[in-house]
């Protein structure tokens, strides 16, 4: 299987609620095949009546049935509720949770044993597959609360940003690997075989956004066809039929476009397995519909900052990597457009500066932020900061006239309003005439 073709599978196992429960339905027939054999094997009796096994097998039945149309009813009100709230582009993550999958495929296997031990009750009631479907019932109502609870959880403001910014996390750690040294301060040396034409253009087939793609697969056919590939668009970039994907310099000997697009993933939506930036994305338009008009809600913007900020300063202690690629004899064979510290920068903060530009809560919340990462991360990160920082006084300058609120403003707190960072701060007191 091509790693195309692997990735498209794992993707689609990972957005897909239904593969657990189907697999449920087969355990299911499975298990009672397995048990009803032991029965017989064994010649267990039980005392039950035929008619008193059919009655609790048709009300676990039916019990089972109405728990699995609950809960789809649950995660669909789920979907609709945190879209809503919060931002459509989260619905993924509601699809992923594994949990979920597994409850979903437990009541599906339980409702199946049920119908299966229910089929096969004749002259008595085998007691090894009854006593399974009795006892597995009270077992799922256990897992069916739970379930409801982890439900009602998971469209919390908190939950939905914590979960997305410790994603964010692994994918910046996955991408950039390396922390930031004293060398990286270095720049690299121009390509200069990049400054002629290139050998040739390679044309997007399919319209999309670029997902993903196989850095290693194209160092090798880079290597096999001595060239230099460099990818054009960046992961996260929407392209059209048409547009250049891919130019090709030097070498090109017998180097099939197919073979190139083989190692590119474009789809319908941002997905976070390549593309950090679509964690600050995601958090940056939750702060931002909080602050819109119709819902007023800073606080749920707070709380986006406080992921923001701890994002930034995982990004800003590591190495941003130009987007080389080399074979092993330390040949460059592969280019990519990666994002730059600039580019994390105002992702996250110009929009929410932008929106909560009225709120000394976010005001005061985002100058928190920019103050302990000058103190944190290294000083080659620092002046963008304090530019920023620069910026944020010149909105609440421009935004509020009074002295007063100028200077809460431009005081750093953690909590946006209520933490005391702001007690030492100067006060402005009014001219007596």
């Amino acid at each position: 299987m091509s790693w195309l073709n692997r990735y498209r599978l794992k993707l689609y196992l990972r957005n897909s609620i239904w593969v657990f429960p189907i697999v449920g339905i087969v355990a299911g027939l499975v298990s009672v095949a397995l048990l009803n054999r032991i029965d017989v094997a064994l010649g267990w009796q039980t005392n039950v009546s035929l008619e008193t096994g059919r009655i609790v097998m048709v009300t676990i039945a039916g019990s089972m049935f109405t728990l699995v149309v609950i809960s789809s009813s649950a995660v669909l009100l789920a979907v609709q509720l945190a879209s809503g709230q919060l931002t459509p582009r989260i619905i993924a993550f509601v699809y992923r949770n594994n949990a979920r999958k597994i409850s979903l495929a437990i009541f599906v296997f339980t409702f199946t044993v049920s119908i299966a031990v229910l089929v096969r009750l004749e002259g008595t009631v085998p007691p090894l597959t009854s006593y399974f479907a009795a006892y597995g019932f009270l077992i799922n109502l256990a897992i069916f609360i739970l379930f409801i609870d982890g439900v009602g959880k998971t469209i919390r403001p908190s939950t939905v940003l914590r979960s997305i910014a410790l994603a964010g996390r692994k994918v910046v750690q996955e991408v950039y690997p390396l922390t930031l040294e004293e060398k990286h301060s270095v720049a690299p040396a121009p390509i200069t075989k990049l400054d002629g034409e290139p050998q040739r253009f390679i044309p997007n087939e399919i319209d999309g956004v670029i997902l993903a793609f196989d850095a290693k697969g194209l160092v090798s056919l880079a290597a096999r066809s001595n060239c230099i590939i460099e990818l054009i668009p960046e992961v996260g970039d929407f392209v059209a039929e048409g547009d250049p994907l891919f130019r090709i310099f030097d070498g090109d000997e017998d180097l099939q476009d197919d073979l190139l697009r083989r190692c590119l993933v474009v789809g319908q939506e941002r997905t976070l397995e390549q593309d950090p930036m679509f964690a600050f994305r995601i958090i940056v338009d939750i702060a931002s519909k909080a602050l819109s008009p119709a819902i007023n809600d800073p606080t749920t913007a707070v709380l986006a900052i406080d992921q923001i900020h701890h994002l930034l300063r995982d990004v800003g202690a590591r190495y941003l990597a130009e987007g080389r690629e080399s074979d092993t004899s330390g040949h460059l064979r592969l280019m990519y457009r990666t994002p730059n510290w600039e580019d994390f920068v105002h992702l996250a903060i110009t929009e929410i500066r932008q929106y909560g530009r009225d709120s000394i809560q976010i005001m005061r919340r985002l100058r928190a932020m920019l103050e302990n990462l000058i103190e944190t991360l290294p000083e080659r990160r620092a002046p963008l900061l304090r530019q920023e920082l620069a910026l944020l006084t010149s909105s609440s300058h421009r935004v509020f006239p009074d002295a007063d609120d100028q200077d809460l403003a431009e005081a750093g707190d953690l909590q946006g309003l209520g933490s005391g960072h702001d007690r030492g701060r100067k006060k402005h007191v009014p001219a007596v005439a």
